[in-house]
This record gives structure tokens, sequence and C-alpha cells, in this order.
């Protein structure tokens, strides 16, 4: 176990989740640049790969991330002949956001990519810890994102 400020003493949770979450990052991003992607580049795809022809905010709203990363992220994806963005032939302002031959076909590479990473990932846990922890996660990001306000603050 790392050693933990003294600062973070109170949050021992909050610490390792930052230290996971910033070692899974960068063992995923080391994976995606020997693809010649970058971050977050892969969950775009992902969408895409789901449902091709999404808005650039369907996108937005399906990765959660922010409108210049995604905007930025598009704009080389598309330099590198990812996929294609044009304007909505209901509104011209609205961008859709297409695959290309060489975005589809990152489908299986990011697939086997993603398989690895959660290999290694999951390598020192068994099933019911990688099980548990898969719940704990989503209980904790729920809690996050909920929007509501802690006892404390409420009142």
């Amino acid at each position: 176990m790392p050693h933990i400020p003294t600062t973070a003493g109170k949050g021992p949770m909050s610490y390792a989740i930052f230290q996971l979450a910033r070692a899974h990052r960068a063992h995923a991003a080391a994976l995606l640049r020997a693809m010649d992607l970058h971050p977050g580049q892969e969950l775009l795809l992902m969408q895409l790969f789901d449902r091709d022809g999404q808005t650039q905010s369907e996108l937005l709203e399906s990765v959660g991330l922010d409108h210049s990363t995604v905007s930025k992220s598009l704009r080389r994806m598309q330099d590198a002949g990812l996929l294609v963005r044009e304007p909505a032939a209901h509104d011209r302002r609205v961008m859709v956001v297409h695959l290309t031959d060489k975005g589809r076909a990152m489908r299986e590479p990011i697939a086997a990519l993603w398989q690895t990473l959660e290999e290694t990932s999951m390598r020192n846990l068994s099933e019911q810890q990688a099980e548990s922890f898969i719940d704990t996660a989503y209980a904790i990001t729920e809690t996050l994102t909920s929007r509501a306000l802690p006892p404390e603050e409420s009142e």
C-alpha cells in the first residue's frame, strides 16, 4: 500500500480511488498510443460503433466529457480519417458524426484493447472481488453524480 499523505489521512478511500484512476488511465493511454489513439477517443468510437450518425451533442452526453474536449477529440479523429462530421439535414448548425471505413475497422482492435485492460486490471482479484468492486464503484459513482447534497449541507 502506498504512503498516504497526512492531509489525505481522513480520506483513504478517496486517495485510493485517485491512485487507481491515475494508474488505470496511464495504462490505458499506453495501450491506446500503440493504436494511435488518445485517451477518450476510444469511448467516442465505442458510442459510434453502437450507433453511428450521432450528433456531437449526443456524443457529449453519452461520454460525459466537456464540449471542448469532445470537439478537439473529434477534430483529431477526423484528421486521422476515423470519422467525418457533417451538418445535419434538419439543422445546418447541428453536426452529425459518422464513422469512416477506417473508423469502423477499429471496432475489433478496441474490443481487444478493452479486454486486455480488463484482464490486467483483474489479474490479482477473484471473480467475487471483481464483481464486488464493480458494484461498489457504480454505487460511489451514483452517489457522486446524484446531485444530492450531503445532510449537513441540506439543512
